[in-house]
């Protein structure tokens, strides 16, 4: 069995090397703050061009396809959805914002994860998204004698 030695174990640790490293990593938090309040325009402009991005690239997962001017148009939303991709690219937009507006206040329970799922239908008709399957997804192939 390992023991740990609480007294000199820490002081091994904090060497004049990881004493400056954390010193620096303070200075920098100080700066970044600075940073955050200078230039707020260019970090929005960058959040909005990940947004884009990760809508583009979830949704090409799924096999969900827009232009990339729609795309930008119904992530920032300047325009409404005009089919069922378009309206499942607003719905993920929908839940990404909430998650990256909330997240620390989301736990990850059942009735959250139906919301969530629920939102990203929330374009769509029909009741997609307001409970769990229950049925399994059958993927099969016929070849030419059947």
């Amino acid at each position: 069995m390992h023991t740990f030695d609480y007294i000199e174990a820490p002081k091994q640790l904090l060497t004049p090397d990881i004493v400056n490293l954390l010193s620096s990593l303070h200075e920098f938090r100080g700066k970044q703050e600075l940073y955050i309040e200078a230039e707020s325009d260019v970090l929005t402009a960058l959040l909005d061009i990940a947004k884009i991005q990760s809508t583009k690239a979830s949704n090409k997962i799924e096999g969900i396809y827009t232009s990339d001017e729609r795309l930008e148009a119904l992530v920032m939303e300047k325009t409404a959805p005009q089919n069922r991709s378009e309206q499942e690219i607003a719905g993920y937009r929908e839940v990404l914002a909430t998650i990256h507006e909330s997240y620390e206040y989301i736990p990850i329970r059942s009735n959250n994860i139906l919301q969530l799922h629920r939102d990203l239908y929330s374009f769509s008709s029909g009741d997609a998204g307001v409970r769990y399957k229950n049925a399994d997804n059958v993927i099969a192939e016929s070849g030419k004698d059947g």
